[in-house]
């Protein structure tokens, strides 16, 4: 008795054929998706690296303004001992022209 090899029938090998094109596409999405993945990590990578930058300079900002608001703070202090020395020296000059009289 001999074994008689039946071939499948086209109808099979064309399944097995969509099924094969089923999974590339498959694949080929998944990879699509996995790249994206990676750009969107880096796009966030890149926005958190902006953020710190900008938070930097905001920092650095407020540094001058302060250093700023210091600096004329000072100088409104010196102002003012001018000004009492100058008021001083008027009140003494006042005091030194009724003397003479």
């Amino acid at each position: 008795m001999s074994k008689q090899i039946v071939p499948r029938p086209r109808t099979t090998e064309a399944a097995k054929d969509d099924a094969e094109q089923q999974r590339r596409l498959a694949e080929t999405a998944r990879q699509d998706g996995e790249r994206a993945r990676q750009t969107a990590e880096v796009a966030r990578a890149a926005s958190e690296k902006a953020r710190l930058v900008a938070e930097d300079a905001r920092q650095e900002v407020a540094d001058a303004v302060r250093a700023t608001t210091d600096s004329l703070d000072a100088t409104l202090e010196q102002m003012k001992v001018v000004e009492e020395m100058r008021r001083t020296l008027r009140e003494f000059k006042d005091l030194k022209l009724k003397g003479q009289n």
